[in-house]
């Protein structure tokens, strides 16, 4: 009993001392959710709810700019950009793609797509240009858009070289952070009935598709985010929004490239999550996530998980560097400062 009361001490005071080392800073309050977010020219862009989309700076909150892009009340939950321009996408059908110039912040839709079942989960622009939009599937079948290197136009991919679907399989629309890639590769995750991973060679544009050991079976269980490290290592967090207090089978690793995942804390962390990221420079070793009850940090790859603040209510979050991240969800989005 001596020896659990000592333990028990010890661990109090490390988990304080490591609590005392998060700074938060609030940027942003206003009447939106948001659960995209991009860093571009020392501010944080955002998209959210009432067709909004602006601005916050990091250093000055002051200096702040907000605007609608459409009369209709439209919710995105996405944005990307390339070197000109930012990408915006509504959810529900139909579902209008929205460019924003960096410069003029004017804004235009440059594509739009009908189908009633259209519902855009994801928005994502590789190093090289290269831009993927994910819907919901049409029942089994894949419903993806692309902008090619160099081109100008979105465009629905063809159905003849996409993959399927099971039924009842979909993408989460909870953080933008469902897609990642490489240089070589790209991935999407799913969750629902099933929860798989769908990689494509960039080049070849062949699809392969990986089941996963992640918590499944019922429309609000999956994978929520994806990051990758390089084109081998990979995390995949999530767990059932209906249910946010479980953390069984809810993060898992990959080596390979999202071939085999393999369980990591499962019973042993915070619940449910929305959004995972790298740190930089830490070489794969620490990563964050979060999710609607608090924000967790790994120190050794995924395997183990702390919880560092008891935030409620954010969804997505971005590395500014090594120390600082923006986290954004209902109402507001903050700054973190990190000193470990």
């Amino acid at each position: 009993m001596k020896k659990l009361f000592c333990f028990l001490i010890i661990s109090f005071f490390l988990n304080f001392a490591l609590a005392q080392k998060v700074e938060v800073q609030t940027l942003l309050k206003d009447d939106i959710s948001i659960r995209a977010l991009q860093i571009y020219d020392g501010k944080v862009w955002y998209s959210g709810t009432h067709s909004k989309f602006g601005y916050v700076s990091l250093k000055d909150s002051a200096d702040k700019n907000q605007m609608k892009l459409s009369d209709k009340k439209l919710e995105f939950r996405t944005l990307a950009q390339d070197s000109k321009n930012f990408y915006t996408i509504n959810i529900l059908s139909p579902a209008n793609f929205f460019k924003i110039d960096k410069k003029s912040l004017k804004s235009e839709i440059v594509f739009k797509d009908t189908a009633k079942t259209a519902f855009y989960d994801a928005l994502h622009f590789g190093k090289d240009g290269f831009g993927f939009a994910l819907s919901d599937p049409n029942g089994k079948e894949a419903a993806i858009s692309s902008l090619r290197i160099g081109g100008k136009f979105w465009q629905k991919c063809s159905g003849n070289c996409l993959p399927e679907f099971i039924i009842g399989e979909a993408a989460f629309a909870a953080s933008n952070t469902n897609i990642a890639s490489s240089k070589e590769q790209m991935w999407f995750a799913t969750g629902g009935l099933s929860s798989r991973i769908f990689r494509q060679n960039i080049k070849s544009c062949k699809w392969e598709v990986f089941d996963t050991p992640f918590i499944q079976g019922t429309s609000s269980q999956g994978i929520y985010s994806i990051d990758f490290f390089d084109k081998n290592f990979g995390i995949a967090v999530g767990g059932d929004y209906t249910k946010q207090a479980e953390n069984i089978n809810n993060i898992a690793t990959t080596n390979d490239g999202g071939k085999t995942w393999q369980i990591q804390a499962s019973g042993k962390n915070g619940g449910y999550k929305t959004c995972v990221k790298f740190r930089p420079k830490s070489k794969g070793k620490d990563i964050i996530a979060v999710g609607d009850q608090n924000i967790e940090f790994s120190q050794d790859y995924g395997k183990t998980w702390k919880t560092i603040s008891e935030e409620k209510g954010l969804f997505v979050c971005e590395w500014i560097d090594e120390d600082t991240l923006v986290f954004a969800g209902e109402n507001r989005i903050v700054k973190m400062k990190m000193s470990f």
